[in-house]
């Protein structure tokens, strides 16, 4: 069993391999495209109808497949080669999007076209980004996981950063049709990173180290499947097969708290940043007036603040890391309270700078215990069960901000974020309290 031992980053290790730079780039031109796509339809929707509910069913529909798709997504990802995976996500989303830009282009766009997009993107990527937090577990050093994953969320940040100032400036000029066009060309490039990451077939059945995950009547089944003799047994065998992984890996959370903890926090913490889009764009439109340069600021505040905390959190000591979680979720709750009043636009960009900064450090906290704790074979699975605990949170969420922003008032939806923080915040102190628990029982 894994074990979290405090290691500084060594960051020549980390460059100095060739998968990791490859995988760093993929993540840094998928989300610069995927940044591109989700300000400028967010702006488009808000542009046309003037509806924070109708922006809340983009977030909604790119949320939907997760309440389905990592159910089955977590064990492929257990099962598969995690770098063609990501390879055929990359490539089925490109395509989406490509022929979305190519209606756009041609004046016949609609708003049930970027509804539909949105969905097949959110398919993709509703499997996708846990399927990328497993690859890193294998592409990196043990000791270096705190290092890759503040490196990696500021490769995503700087792509975020890059696209919302790109937005702001040129949505003017090359439209919905132009964007779309950039992100669809960005899921290529990403594929091609991804499949030059490394050679040959690598499966994660390959790290089984926990005490026996498939049992003799599945391993049975396996082998009709393989031989292609039986197929209503070889059907029968994939589906206990596919049962059995997900029972196990249930089993798994059900055992260790200090996971489920960690898992809930980062749970409750993305799924408030996804939804904070819908009065995100309601403020930069109703409130501050400032059109969408306006908005691609208040994203480049957001992860100006994300890389800063990213580069800072790998080099603080274990000791601190845990307080600091803890105060970064209280800071998310108390500065929501206050985003409302922020009228000008400076205000604006200098709060959500502080929201980004508190990201990166939850998230580097986070995901480095969680990839130092969690076996690489259950990865997958406890990647994909806390995804599907944060599409509901992020569904619910959505259309609430929607709705309470039309019928009520904005301020009303940011002191619902709040709440989902302080909530975070609850689930961050257990998470501290139970984690040096864990490292004492994982050293005895």
């Amino acid at each position: 069993m894994a074990t979290v031992t405090p290691q500084r980053v060594d960051w020549s290790l980390l460059w100095g391999q060739r998968a990791f730079r490859f995988f760093f780039t993929a993540m840094f031109v998928s989300l610069f495209g995927s940044g591109m796509n989700f300000i400028s339809v967010s702006w488009y929707i808000m542009s046309a109808t003037h509806s924070t509910l109708a922006v809340s069913w983009q977030v909604i529909v790119v949320t939907l497949p997760g309440l389905i798709v990592p159910f089955l997504g977590g064990v492929l990802i257990d099962r598969l080669d995690r770098r063609y995976l990501g390879v055929l996500l990359d490539v089925a989303r490109g395509i989406a999007v490509l022929s979305i830009s190519y209606i756009a282009w041609h004046g016949q766009l609609h708003l049930w076209h970027l509804y539909l997009m949105t969905f097949i993107t959110g398919t993709g990527s509703a499997m996708y980004w846990a399927n990328v937090n497993a690859l890193v577990q294998e592409v990196i050093p043990p000791s270096q996981f705190t290092g890759a994953n503040a490196t990696v969320l500021v490769g995503v940040q700087t792509g975020m950063l890059l696209a919302g100032t790109f937005v702001g400036f040129i949505y003017d000029h090359i439209g919905i049709a132009g964007i779309l066009f950039i992100d669809g060309l960005t899921y290529f490039v990403s594929a091609y990173c991804l499949f030059s990451l490394r050679s040959g077939y690598v499966s994660p059945r390959a790290y089984l180290q926990y005490p026996r995950q498939y049992s003799d009547a599945t391993e049975a089944t396996a082998e009709a499947l393989e031989s292609g003799e039986i197929p209503e047994v070889a059907e029968a065998g994939l589906s206990l097969a596919v049962y059995s992984d997900m029972k196990e890996g249930y089993g798994y959370l059900r055992d260790h708290a200090v996971v489920v903890a960690l898992g809930v926090t980062h749970a409750l913490l993305m799924a408030s940043i996804v939804s904070s889009n819908v009065v995100i764009v309601a403020l930069a439109s109703e409130i501050l007036h400032s059109g969408a340069r306006g908005l691609g600021m208040i994203e480049a505040g957001w992860a100006i603040g994300a890389i800063t905390g990213g580069l800072i959190t790998s080099q603080l000591p274990q000791r601190l890391r845990l307080p600091l979680y803890v105060a970064a979720m209280a800071g998310m709750a108390l500065g929501h309270v206050a985003m409302p009043f922020a009228t000008l636009l400076f205000a604006a960009v200098l709060l959500q700078t502080c929201f980004g900064f508190f990201r990166a450090l939850a998230g580097v906290v986070a995901q480095s215990s969680l990839m130092a704790i969690v076996p690489k074979h259950f990865m997958g699975r406890t990647q994909s069960a806390f995804a599907i605990f944060a599409t509901i949170l992020q569904l619910s969420m959505s259309f609430s901000l929607g709705w309470i922003a039309q019928r009520f008032s904005i301020a009303i939806g940011f002191f619902l974020l709040a709440a989902m923080y302080g909530a975070a915040t609850l689930t961050a102190s257990r998470a501290r309290r139970l984690l040096p628990l864990r490292m004492t029982e994982a050293e005895t």
